[in-house]
């Protein structure tokens, strides 16, 4: 099947710049009549399609955001950042009357599969993607499909690539600080996939806290879900003579199974060990002792995404940015280290 022509195809030919093609395709102002009717005369000579992602922002198609999850959908209702992203995202697309095509995958190749047929159908007028991992084969996909991204996470930057990210490093390096100042020497973080950058960026940042705070530190890697995060606590604890005192989850579910399973093995919290939680939800707010916590806004979040995207696709430069820092809320699951 031949590629269909791309603005920056037009932009090629014409001598001009991807956001004037823009401009002149979708009939705003900001480039002279002569040059406006020289992109059009290109544009219908290569065949490029007037229902181009580009006029989804100007009410002339009506296209949708691609967004593709590897879990189980099963997933999405019990673990907040999945399901508070996806929030974001949507309360920002509603405004813009452009639909979600949400897709939950199995594998690596079945979500380039996905992508490979929303671009050759055209289906989607851009996608955001998550939980990238080094040497990322999605982003030379994006490239070699011409179609806008944002990685949720980063930095990372490309032509038609932008991000939005949070500072992991610094969420992190404050909750072992804590802890530090409250006593804790022996620290362990239950962290999610060890292939993910954000997870390597927290890894990196709670060991380098750890040495800096003069304490032991100990990295384990789980998935995010409940059995896994109670089967790494179970480990942790069941090492008498190096038990850590305090434990850091890298998300809320994870650390209210953990919770569950220190009661289980006949452990007080905070008094025998103190637990953290990487996201705010219900459940750590519920559970007894309520959990402290590296808080965020994450429907602000995927909005905040979905706005870049639409940048993109407008033909707007693309950019790394830095969304905001996870601060640390205190509850009663943490308390000086025991004696």
């Amino acid at each position: 099947m031949a590629r269909q022509p791309t603005m920056a195809d037009i932009a090629a030919r014409a001598g001009v710049s991807r956001v004037a093609v823009s401009y002149a395709l979708n009939g705003r102002p900001g480039v002279s009549d002569e040059v406006r009717e020289r992109i059009v005369r290109i544009a219908r000579e290569v065949g490029f399609s007037a229902n181009g992602p580009a006029q989804a922002l100007h009410g002339t198609v009506v296209r949708a955001v691609g967004l593709t999850m590897r879990r189980p959908s099963a997933a999405f209702h019990i673990e907040v950042f999945r399901r508070e992203l996806i929030s974001g995202v949507q309360a920002e697309l509603m405004t813009r009357g452009i639909g979600l095509a949400l897709q939950f995958v199995d594998s690596l190749d079945a979500e380039l599969e996905v992508y490979r047929r929303w671009g050759a159908d055209r289906r989607v007028s851009g996608v955001l993607l998550c939980d990238l991992v080094a040497d990322d084969p999605r982003v030379d996909l994006m490239a070699a499909l011409d179609l806008p991204a944002v990685v949720v996470g980063g930095p990372v930057s490309g032509p038609r690539l932008s991000s939005v990210w949070n500072d992991d490093a610094a969420a992190v390096t404050e909750s072992v600080l804590y802890l530090a100042a409250l006593g804790h020497r022996r620290i362990t973080r239950v962290g999610g996939p060890a292939e993910m950058l954000h997870t390597r960026q927290r890894n990196e940042a709670f060991l380098a806290a750890c040495a800096q705070a003069g304490a032991h530190g100990l990295v384990l890697a789980s998935d995010y879900t409940g059995e896994a995060g109670a089967q790494a606590t179970r480990r942790i604890l069941s090492a008498r003579e190096q038990r850590p005192t305090a434990i850091c989850y890298d998300n809320d579910v994870m650390a209210v199974a953990g919770l569950a399973v220190a009661a289980e093995m006949g452990l007080a919290v905070p008094a025998d060990l103190s637990i953290v939680a990487y996201e705010d939800s219900p459940l750590c707010q519920v559970v007894h002792p309520p959990l402290t916590v590296l808080r965020r806004d994450i429907v602000a979040y995927g909005a905040h995404a979905a706005r870049l995207l639409f940048d993109l696709i407008a033909g707007l430069p693309a950019r790394s940015v830095l969304d905001h820092v996870a601060t640390l809320a205190v509850r009663e699951s943490t308390s000086p280290a025991p004696a």
